[in-house]
Order: structure tokens, then sequence, then C-alpha cells
């Protein structure tokens, strides 16, 4: 099977790399992302310099209200739970009075409350998590001119987090612009059946990643051989 023309073009691109580059040849496969999408035909296929693709995520409601389109965006990578949940454990808390009850469901509410006001005053513009954002903080973000995408795959985000320059946080507290990564363009487009998210043009130029289109998934499968065999020749 011949190589498409990203692939071969991915292929280039990664060799004048290498040559100046010799620790990125031996975590090439880490640095290079693939995602398959079916439909459409090989040709549809492309090569995304400079950037990052993830798939759009599970979502709640006020998702599709978000601005979807960002230029010059500032990125916060976070590994934290946004939404409120029942307790895994059994819990048992004593009360004397009905205000003491609702002091603590007040006080639920002002821990996530107090979470989202981090990440909104920090100046991030779009906002990632390895775990879930539920509803609320969902529609908090968007009421505030944010994007948010939560349960992001652990490979996606150490690629964004590779090529923008942001730092992974386990806690929305005392976050500051350092840690916030940066690209050129950030937005949603649609691809077939499926939406993908982009961040263009972004700081670390090494990072990239591919977009396999094709009639079936067995085509796909072998376009994605090929673009193996050919990144390893350059390897």
């Amino acid at each position: 099977l011949n190589l498409s023309n990203a692939a071969k073009e991915n292929a280039e691109s990664n060799t004048a790399i290498a040559r100046t580059n010799r620790q990125y040849l031996q975590e090439m496969r880490k640095w290079i992302g693939i995602h398959k999408i079916p439909g459409g035909d090989v040709r549809q296929s492309f090569f995304l310099k400079d950037g990052v693709a993830f798939a759009k995520t599970f979502s709640y409601a006020g998702f599709e209200q978000m601005t979807k389109k960002f230029d010059s965006p500032k990125i916060l990578l976070l590994k934290v739970e946004l939404e409120i949940k029942a307790e895994k454990e059994n819990a048992e808390v004593r009360i004397s009075s009905p205000d003491q009850y609702a002091e603590i469901v007040q006080a639920e509410w002002d821990v996530i409350y107090e979470k989202l006001d981090f990440c909104i005053n920090c100046g991030a513009n779009i906002v990632l998590s390895e775990l879930p954002i539920g509803d609320l903080a969902t529609q908090y973000f968007q009421d505030a001119g944010l994007f948010c995408a939560g349960r992001l795959q652990a490979a996606d985000m150490s690629r964004i987090a590779m090529a923008t320059g942001a730092v992974l946080q386990t806690t929305c507290r005392g976050i500051t612009d350092d840690v916030l990564g940066k690209c050129g363009v950030f937005e949603e487009v649609s691809l077939g059946d499926e939406r993908l998210n982009l961040l263009r043009n972004c700081p670390n130029r090494l990072v990239s990643t591919m977009v396999l289109r094709g009639g079936s998934e067995q085509f796909i499968a072998e376009s994605e051989r090929s673009l193996h065999d050919a990144l390893m020749v350059v390897r």
C-alpha cells in the first residue's frame, strides 16, 4: 500500500527534525498523534504540523453554547474532578438542627465554586482535564466565556502539554501564568460523524498529529500501518 500524501509529508517533516534532534527519534511515536475517522477517502487525510488534535469528549448541558474558536488562547491542564458526586464510602454526620445540614450542603457548593473561580481567575481560555468536568462546571465556564472538556485520554493530555508548554495541575489553587500552555489557534471542526478539537501553531514544533480518513476501518488500518512503517524508516 502506497503512503498517502499526508503520510509522506509527515515522514519528510520528521526527517528534517531528526537531523538536529536525536532524542526525538527515540520517542517519536509519543510525539505524533494518530486519529482514525471513518468516511471520505484517503486523500482527505491531513497532517497537522505544530499541533495537536483530540476527539470531542462526553459533554453536558451548556457545551454546545461554548465558544469553539480562540486566537492565541491560554490553556490550563488539570487532573482534577470538577463536579459534585456522592461519597464513595459510607459517611455519617451528626447534626442537631436543619440549619447545620444546610451549612454542610452549602460548604460542598462553596468548594466547587471556589475551584471554578480559581480556574477562571488564572486567565485561562481553555480548561482541559483527565477527570470529569460536570454540568455545573460546564455551564459556569460557558457563562465566563471559556471552553472546557473533561475525560481526555492521558496520551492526548501528554501531547498537549508537550506541544503547548502547559504543566499538568493536580489542584486548582495557586495556578500561575507560567503553568498555562499557549498555541496560535484553537478550534473545533467536524469530520464525518465526529468532531475534533485542534490546537494549531503550538510553540513546540516537534509535536504533530495525523488524521486518517478512509471508506472503511480496514482501509484506515492499512493506512496507519503504512504510516507506522514510514515513521520507523525515519527513526
